[in-house]
């Protein structure tokens, strides 16, 4: 019996049992598209939280108020002996030659009203360096003075959200928003950009820093963003500014400096752990399938006793025999797979097209690994019932006893 018989032969097997088959390819499909598609979920995490921290600029340093006591992304912050002030960012941007821009930051929360309309934004004080930063777009008008200017105008700039809720259809530049009791004339209109890192970035008013440290009676700043001309000079400028920091906070190294390299490291390790853990989840119900495959075959050696016999009777080796078994647990894997592949991107692309800002994308390794896992598992299952299959006694299969 060559290899094309023995094909042909085990096809036809599988045929003549077609819910049996059926219902065999369908748990190996299952568990192949779960494989693939939870670790395409994890991968497309990964790769969405990547972009946004590449959105927020590059070669960035955060300076953050407070020393770090326990490490992690998000670190625990002490209580910091002395504020980050916009004196310290002038500093900063006077002595560290390699910082290119810097951004003060801070924030707070208040109603924006004009006329009838109210709703409550987050206020965010900053200055004109902060649209080369974080990457952001002016769709109309101009932005906040830029940083060390020391003019300090009641002026805004309002994210698309807010101003399609406080104006609709109509032009803002020059009209009047309060936020809280002070009045701010709008001078420009955000892009369109959506959320980014949890935030609304369209759901925002932009008002200069020192503005919005008065309005909310705040000495210091949330953090300062600066932008590193190179990646070379990240270590190095991270050290200067530490020193230029201590110097003006009588010697006290009290700031947390995060670099988007360092963060964006332990996301990937936590998401890669995380893709792991969902493709061992779903690893499991391949195992299963291949229960449900072992199940199968040791009810067809049942079921065709006698035709084992007859041919062991004429001439069939064990090995042979053994063979059968194991090309029709392999039919049943393969063909199972390559159906729980198809579903499985077909499900890729439905998702893609319902969320196209998360990029689910299976990634090559899952399905390679799907497939391997899946075959692998039909043969080993597979394999007792062949061997039971290889042992029986003809004479004995032929009387069905």
């Amino acid at each position: 019996m060559n290899a094309r018989d023995l094909v042909a032969f085990s096809a036809g097997a599988l045929r003549g049992h077609r819910l049996r088959t059926g219902l065999s390819l369908l748990g190996v499909a299952i568990g192949v598209a779960s494989v693939v598609l939870l670790t395409s979920l994890g991968e497309g995490a990964r790769l969405y939280v990547t972009g946004e921290f590449a959105s927020l600029g590059t070669n960035l340093l955060i300076v953050l108020p407070g020393k770090t006591e326990t490490a992690g992304v998000t670190p625990f912050l002490m209580g910091a002996p002395h504020d980050l002030t916009i004196e310290d960012g002038q500093a900063i941007a006077r002595r560290v030659r390699s910082v290119s821009s810097l951004a003060p930051l801070s924030r707070g929360t208040a109603p924006a009203r004009r006329g009838e309309r109210r709703r409550d934004v987050a206020v965010i004080g900053t200055t004109a360096e902060f649209l080369g930063v974080r990457h952001i777009r002016l769709q109309t008008g101009r932005f906040l003075p830029a940083f060390g200017q020391g003019s300090e105008p009641a002026v805004c700039v309002l994210g698309s959200k807010v101003r399609g809720e406080l104006f609709g259809g109509a032009n803002p530049l020059g009209d009047v928003v309060r936020l809280g009791e002070e009045r701010f004339r709008v001078i420009g209109v955000l892009a369109p950009r959506g959320i980014s890192l949890g935030m609304d970035m369209d759901d925002m008013v932009y008002v200069p820093v020192g503005r919005a440290l008065k309005m909310f009676n705040q000495t210091g700043l949330a953090r300062l963003l600066l932008e590193v001309r190179s990646r070379d000079e990240l270590a190095s400028a991270e050290q200067a500014v530490r020193r230029v920091v201590a110097e003006r906070h009588a010697g006290e190294d009290d700031v947390t400096i995060l670099t988007q390299d360092s963060v964006l490291a332990s996301f990937g390790h936590i998401l890669a752990l995380l893709t792991a853990a969902l493709a061992g989840i779903a690893a499991i119900s391949l195992t299963v399938a291949g229960l449900g495959i072992m199940n199968v075959m040791l009810v067809a050696v049942a079921e065709r006793t006698r035709e084992i016999g007859l041919l062991k009777a004429l001439g069939v080796t064990r090995r042979q025999i053994v063979s059968v078994f194991l090309v029709e647990a392999a039919i049943l894997s393969t063909a199972g797979g390559a159906a729980g592949l198809a579903a499985a991107f077909a499900g890729a692309g439905l998702l893609r097209g319902l969320y196209p800002s998360f990029p689910v994308q299976p990634p090559s390794w899952a399905v390679a690994a799907a497939v391997l896992v899946s075959v692998t598992v039909g043969l080993a299952f597979g394999a007792a019932p062949a061997r039971r299959a290889a042992l029986l006694d003809p004479i004995v299969a032929l009387a069905r006893r």
